[in-house]
């Protein structure tokens, strides 16, 4: 396959989210998507964006809440009037990506066009761009069938922290695509051994491609006032805030994928690009490298580091020193200092919901 553009295909980016457990680096007024977190001076969303193009050329739609589009405009300065669909408020992952369906596909039916549209986070990172794009031309020839399409991350250690594909028979006609028989949650550290050990479970990344036609009638299936809904709205924007409130709280997977696996509908293509969505300052750490010394994100010469193991983020602008700790996490902002462990990384988020509870909005 040719790296490069592909006929009639979008990308859709669902821009969501506050990524709490990545407090008080990311808040729900500036997600973890527009924080350069690798340190390569690109936002997540930026490299999103990177990363797509060479398939998409301008066809790229991000979808994200009102209150980021100006951000994401700002980071996107290539993007068109509509290359932003603002939600007025969160609903998760299947309006979003739902809507930005509803409208791609009255752009066919007006313009005669075959499409194809893949869905991609805006959070994750990929070190292995080309072969991420080489799994996603696949995925396309696949969709072009009539399939829902999944990439499936191999999967590097048995995590409990992602959701499974289990992978079925070969699908006819291609190379390295599978049935999958079903989407399965998170499962315990013990479960996950046995995914991984069996070699027919992938992760669950979150990646669809598919014709917008083929996510709305399988959305109908389970919920045709939802399609119908996400369809109004396509047909007449102007009624977006009068529509939106009434559509379901869903992510995809469950408003679709699951039902849609069962059904035999759906297929998966192997991605053997690396892969990680940052869901937590252990995952960061581990990203940026070095399990020997403190890592830093930011300006290193803020950080005085002795005897220490972890990750420190000075976002103060203030000088942080570590001594003698092992696997620390030190994110230190101007109105929000974090310290733990990266082994009770996943608990900032209980921190989070406590500030909720106090009436802390602007710390969140």
């Amino acid at each position: 396959m040719v790296d490069g553009s592909i006929d009639g295909f979008w990308a859709v980016v669902p821009a969501g989210g506050a990524g709490t457990r990545l407090w008080p680096l990311s808040r729900s007024s500036s997600p973890k998507f527009l924080h350069d977190l690798t340190g390569q001076g690109r936002t997540l969303l930026e490299q999103t964006y990177d990363r797509l193009t060479p398939l998409v050329d301008d066809r790229f739609v991000v979808v994200t809440g009102r209150n980021h589009e100006q951000a994401v405009r700002a980071q996107l300065t290539a993007l068109g009037p509509d290359g932003v669909i603002a939600e007025p408020s969160p609903r998760d992952s299947m309006a979003a990506i739902g809507l930005a369906a509803a409208v791609l596909e009255r752009r066919e039916a007006e313009r005669g066009e075959d499409l194809v549209m893949g869905s991609f986070a805006a959070d994750h990172v990929i070190p292995d761009p080309a072969g991420f794009r080489r799994t996603v031309q696949e995925a396309v020839v696949a969709a072009r069938e009539g399939w829902l399409v999944t990439i499936g991350i191999e999967p590097t250690f048995p995590s409990s922290a992602f959701g499974y594909v289990r992978q079925g028979a070969p699908l006819h006609g291609h190379e390295r695509a599978c049935v999958v028989e079903a989407f399965v949650e998170k499962p315990s550290v013990s479960v996950a051994e046995e995914y991984v050990a069996s070699g027919s479970y992938r992760w669950n990344a979150g990646m669809f491609v598919c014709r917008p036609t083929v996510l709305l009638e399988l959305l109908a299936a389970e919920n045709p006032d939802f399609t119908a809904a996400l369809r109004e709205i396509a047909a007449a924007p102007e009624r977006l805030d009068e529509l939106w409130p009434s559509l379901p709280k869903i992510a995809i997977d469950h408003a679709v994928a699951e039902p849609a696996a069962a059904a035999g509908r759906v297929a998966t293509v192997p991605g053997s690009f690396g892969w990680d969505d940052i869901g937590d300052f252990d995952s960061l750490a581990a990203l940026l490298g070095d399990p020997e010394k403190c890592n830093v994100l930011g300006d290193p010469g803020l950080v005085l580091s002795q005897e220490s193991t972890g990750l420190v983020v000075p976002a103060s602008g203030r000088v942080v020193a570590v001594i003698g700790l092992d696997d620390v996490v030190v994110v230190d902002t101007p109105d929000g200092l974090l310290v733990t462990t990266r082994e009770r990384a996943q608990d900032v988020k209980a921190v989070v919901a406590e500030l909720k509870d106090q009436g802390r909005a602007d710390l969140t």
